[in-house]
């Protein structure tokens, strides 16, 4: 009987030990996993990301033998530059933990890359895919830039040498511009906002500005991701002021390039391409000039060939010559007309004519007719007129003044006036 007792873990007999809390057993869990995994790269597929208003973002990392749920935080997520993507193979760095409240152990990401690409290349790639199906690379969204602009943006570093040249060529090409300066940081998280802020600055405050260029000089892609930021490729898309990107050496491309209404494979070469050569305008107008000339006096020789040809011609001198042949031909047209309209009046007389002596007949017969049912109508209406009832010898009564007919013996009182109607005339009467 004991043993049985000590098999179902009986302790009745003992001291028994002290008993842990669920929190207590999970907080203990929690922390022998973070003192055992620290930190540590794991290899995964990501799958089912979420990402929420708070900024942090969960997802699933997998293998095809086992799966961990995974926390990427919103201050750690803003050091990944790429998005998230279900089936995106990545590394991520991070520690093992638990979730107290529901017992679940999850791998918190502190840092994340794409196990293939770089991840800037991956996000350049996202955000690429993601604009171009917006539309926002079409080129019948392109807007075309002034041929002689006379207010012109530069949205780049005060500091930089992308400004320097800028300034150099425009001023070397075409003096007298008006250059306006918006001074941005062109490198580091905070310039991104920064120079979608100035285009946007600029279309609001300086709306007659001709053309904005945009750019810095040469770098790595990492010196250069500002212009790869969504924030500022927006800002370049709803820009109402044509945009010239120029970011970089030739052989640079940023998201910034496929936005912009232009793209300068430099700042000095942006420059070149917005300003015309303020010579080579001069030469090109001299040589117009120089061409417009003769075009000009040959022009005015032939108008004198034709004046004078005209001036020779036999109608300009009499002009009368013009209408000579149009005179006889009308006087032609009259002769035939006047017989025709004779002809046709003499054919519709006579078929009218025609037509009388068919329509004769018919209308006396149909007269008569007419004279037949009308007598036969009168001789009916006389023989119910009351003038023929006063010839048999019959009397109509009338009050006197109202010319109402008396129907009866109460139709009349004492003392009325009345008429009494004969056939060969009237007898005034009063009732007593």
């Amino acid at each position: 009987m004991s043993g049985l007792l000590e098999e179902d873990g009986d302790i009745s007999g003992a001291a028994a030990p002290p008993a842990l809390s669920v929190a207590e057993l999970s907080r203990r869990i929690h922390d022998t996993l973070e003192s055992v995994f620290p930190g540590q790269w794991v290899e995964g597929e990501i799958s089912d990301p979420r990402t929420f208003p708070s900024g942090h973002a969960y997802f699933t990392l997998k293998d095809p033998e086992a799966q961990i749920s995974a926390v990427l935080f919103k201050g750690a997520a803003s050091g990944v530059r790429f998005k998230l993507e279900h089936g995106l193979e990545v590394l991520a760095y991070g520690r093992v933990s638990s979730y107290v409240k529901r017992g679940q152990y999850q791998f918190i990401v502190s840092q994340m890359k794409p196990k293939r690409a770089g991840a800037l290349q991956l996000a350049f790639e996202q955000l690429k895919r993601k604009l171009e199906a917006e539309g926002l690379f079409d080129k019948g969204r392109k807007r075309p830039l002034p041929a002689f602009p006379e207010r012109i943006g530069l949205v780049t570093s005060r500091q930089g040498a992308a400004l320097r040249d800028m300034l150099s060529v425009l001023e070397r090409r075409f003096d007298g511009l008006h250059i306006r300066i918006f001074p941005v940081p062109v490198q580091g998280d905070a310039a991104a906002p920064a120079i979608a802020e100035a285009i946007a600055d600029a279309n609001a405050y300086f709306p007659d500005t001709d053309v904005l260029l945009v750019g810095r000089g040469g770098g790595s892609l990492e010196d250069l991701w500002a212009f790869n930021e969504e924030a500022v490729a927006r800002a370049i898309a709803g820009s109402k002021i044509p945009v010239v990107s120029c970011v970089g050496h030739e052989t640079d491309f940023t998201i910034a390039d496929f936005v912009a209404d232009l793209r300068a494979p430099t700042p000095s070469a942006a420059a070149e391409l917005v300003v015309s050569d303020r010579a080579a305008v001069l030469d090109r107008l001299v040589a117009l000039a120089g061409r417009l000339a003769p075009a000009l006096s040959a022009a005015v020789e032939r108008l004198e060939e034709r004046l004078s040809g005209l001036l020779r011609s036999p109608y300009l001198r009499d002009p009368f010559r013009l209408f000579e042949a149009k005179a006889q031909r009308i006087d032609e047209l009259t002769g035939r007309i006047a017989p025709a309209f004779s002809r046709l009046f003499d054919r519709a007389g006579e078929r009218l004519a025609r037509a009388g002596s068919r329509i004769a007949p018919t209308m006396r017969i149909a007269l008569e007719r007419a004279q037949t049912r009308l007598g036969r109508r009168m001789e009916t209406l006389d023989a119910l007129s009351p003038l023929r009832v006063l010839e048999r010898g019959y009397a109509i009564a009338f009050k006197r003044g109202t010319k109402k007919l008396l129907r009866s013996k109460a139709d009349a009182e004492t003392f009325d006036e009345l008429t009494i109607k004969l056939q060969d005339g009237e007898i005034p009467v009063r009732v007593e």
